[in-house]
């Protein structure tokens, strides 16, 4: 295939800035000013290598960030491409005013709130486990209609599962598969939540389920969190004080957004509060599976003392983020024949295909291989972006050191000029979550870093541009 672009890229080796990231800002800004169309065939990695007379492997860690960005694409067999549609719908009018500007126009570090490293994804064994199945003398079973709540062995699997590892006791029948957690949290809102119904929620929590739960009329009461999680004792007056409290939503594992653990003696104090005025603890354990030095804590769900809860979970992060599958166990049975039905009158089934590929890597021992490969991984990411904090932040910000999971927690020395730094931010190309994702009001009280998906490379320089840019928008004490 004709590759006819004709390179223009020069490299600063001189420059503080990474070669990959001045490839990779080269090869975008072509993109940008037309002069690289879309649909445009790149040269390969070993081409281009040979071309500049660079290390292949930075020419393919410049692709890889070019890819993510979602500035080219990549097509099996056939090569790298420009994009058909580019990121944030670029047009040559806009990037001709920024570059008149010298203003940034990609977000080239992007500072996520704890995503998976999707280059580690198992897809090799995820394409082979899809081939078995359609090789089976009965696939044609599997292009039918299939059980809304999931598949029955799937089921099994993951219900096996959490006995196991988390110490539940559940099986298939209290269980039910979904696209992500996120509709599975749909579907419990809808179905246990009526209107005008309250539900308890972590402050800061996660904007998202919050807008689930409003839209299924429930009105929300938030409840502080501190270093040792959810501030228990703050329901009680609630409690007392409204008769028509449904429901508690917490992320007590690793909290969202600002990672504690919710402490053995708030667990016990909140299992009582449950059962004695019957609101259901709704779990949401996002990320159980990455945990580093110590041994993770055991669900709320998985003591047998607790009467209402619905615990919620996803292996997303676990195999890919592109594969949504979600799951939720409860052992009301009535809530789960409600949930189930709903799924049937939304999407009739899950993805049965998918299932039973997952359910091929759990049974040959892809999954748990990749959990362990994953978690020293990401501790490796974890320890390096510690070292940064260490050095970068120290006069800025305290952190919780993160003992599991995908994302460390900020929070500041003293007080910020929010919209400086998120425009001084911008114009430096760093992303970082702004903290009204996680906040009620203006009441910010820190930032969620995710280091799961960013090279070391762009850590560091994150954080480096970072503890510049704080320095500036500190405001007066």
């Amino acid at each position: 295939m004709l590759r006819p672009w004709n390179l223009t890229i020069e490299i600063d080796k001189s420059s503080s800035k990474a070669i990959y990231a001045q490839l990779a800002d080269s090869i975008a800004a072509d993109i940008q000013s037309g002069r690289l169309p879309k649909g445009t065939a790149l040269p390969s990695s070993r081409s281009l290598a040979n071309q500049l007379k660079l290390n292949r492997n930075t020419v393919v860690e410049a692709i890889q960030l070019l890819l993510s960005e979602g500035w080219i694409v990549s097509q099996e067999r056939r090569g790298t491409f420009v994009a058909q549609q580019l990121p944030y719908h670029f047009n040559l009018q806009t990037v001709e005013k920024s570059q008149a500007s010298d203003h940034h126009i990609s977000q080239r570090i992007l500072f996520d709130d704890g995503n998976p490293d999707s280059k580690i994804a198992p897809i090799e064994q995820l394409g082979r486990a899809y081939r078995q199945i359609f090789k089976r003398s009965a696939r044609w079973k599997m292009m039918g209609y299939a059980d809304p709540r999931g598949h029955i062995d799937f089921r099994e699997a993951i219900a096996t599962m959490l006995n196991l590892e988390r110490n539940m006791q559940i099986d298939k029948n209290n269980l039910c598969i979904s696209r992500g957690s996120q509709m599975a949290m749909y579907l419990v809102a809808q179905c246990l939540l009526q209107k005008d119904d309250y539900i308890f929620v972590e402050s800061p929590g996660y904007h998202a389920a919050w807008k689930i739960f409003e839209n299924a009329g429930a009105k929300l009461i938030y409840i502080p969190v501190d270093a040792e999680g959810l501030v228990v004792e703050e329901l009680i007056p609630h409690l007392k004080g409204k008769h028509n409290v449904k429901a508690l939503y917490l992320t007590p594992h690793r909290q969202y957004p600002t990672t504690v653990t919710l402490t053995q003696i708030r667990r016990s104090k909140l299992i009582a509060l449950s059962n004695q005025y019957g609101f259901t603890i709704i779990e949401d354990d996002y990320d159980y599976e990455f945990h580093f030095e110590q041994e993770p804590c055991y669900p709320l769900a998985s003591h047998k003392e607790l009467k209402n809860s619905i615990y919620i979970g996803t292996l997303s992060k676990v195999v890919a983020p592109a594969l949504r599958i979600g799951y939720l166990t409860s052992s009301d049975q009535s809530l789960l024949n409600k949930i189930s039905d709903l799924r049937y009158i939304i999407d009739i089934q899950g993805d049965n295909i998918m299932e039973q590929a997952v359910l091929e890597l759990i049974q040959d021992g892809t999954v748990r291989r990749h959990i362990r490969k994953a978690t020293l991984h990401y501790q490796k990411k974890r320890d390096f972006m510690v070292s940064q904090l260490n050095k970068h932040l120290q006069d800025h910000v305290d952190y919780t050191y993160p003992q599991g999971g995908l994302a460390v927690w900020l929070s500041f020395k003293y007080k910020i000029d929010w919209p400086l730094l998120f425009r001084k931010l911008s114009e430096r190309s760093v992303h970082i979550p702004h903290p009204e994702n996680y906040n009620v009001g203006n009441a910010y009280g820190g930032l969620r870093l995710g280091y799961g998906s960013l090279s070391e490379e762009l850590i560091e320089e994150g954080i480096i541009i970072l503890a510049e840019l704080l320095t500036l928008s500190k405001l007066p004490s």
